[in-house]
C-alpha cells in the first residue's frame, strides 16, 4: 500500500513539474508574441510619422516659396509658412490628448488584447470549441485521478 502512495505521489510530482514547465514556456511564448506585436506596431507608427514629417516639411517649403513669389520676398513667404506651423503646433499641443494620446493608446491596447476573449463577437464563438475541449480534458483528468485513487 505504501508503494501505491509513493508511486502516486511520484507520478503526481512529475506531472505537476511538467505542467509548470509547460505553463512557463507558454507564458514566455505569449509574452514574446505580444512584445513582437507591440514592437511591430511601434515601428510602423514611427515610419508613418517620419513620412508624415517629410510631407509636412516639403509642403511648408512649397508654401514658403509660393507666398514668397506672391509677395516678391522669400523672407515674408517663409515667415508666414513658419507662423502657420507655429499655430498648428500650438493647436496640436492643446488638443494632443484627444488627437494623439487616446487613439494611440487605444490602438496599442486593441492590438495587445486581440488574442484574449475580452471583445465580443467572433472571439466568443471561436472560444466556445476551446472551452468544450478544456472541459473534456478536465473530465479525462478527473477520471485518471479516480482510477489512480481506486488502485490505492
Amino acid at each position: 500500500m505504501e508503494d501505491n502512495f509513493s508511486n502516486y505521489f511520484n507520478q503526481t510530482g512529475k506531472v505537476a513539474r511538467e505542467y509548470l514547465e509547460t505553463r512557463l514556456d507558454l507564458i514566455k511564448l505569449q509574452a514574446a508574441g505580444k512584445l513582437s506585436k507591440a514592437l511591430g506596431l511601434f515601428f510602423s507608427l514611427i515610419l508613418a510619422f517620419l513620412l508624415f514629417f517629410f510631407v509636412i516639411v516639403f509642403l511648408g517649403m512649397v508654401l514658403g516659396f509660393w507666398i514668397g513669389e506672391m509677395t516678391n520676398s522669400f523672407t515674408i513667404g517663409f515667415s508666414c509658412s513658419a507662423a502657420l506651423f507655429i499655430v498648428l503646433l500650438g493647436i496640436l499641443l492643446i488638443f494632443r490628448k484627444p488627437l494623439i494620446q487616446v487613439p494611440l493608446s487605444n490602438m496599442l491596447i486593441r492590438e495587445l488584447m486581440s488574442e484574449m476573449d475580452i471583445e465580443g463577437g467572433k472571439d466568443e464563438e471561436e472560444s466556445a470549441p476551446k472551452k468544450e475541449e478544456e472541459r473534456e480534458y478536465e473530465r479525462k483528468g478527473v477520471e485518471e485521478d479516480e482510477e489512480l485513487y481506486e488502485q490505492l
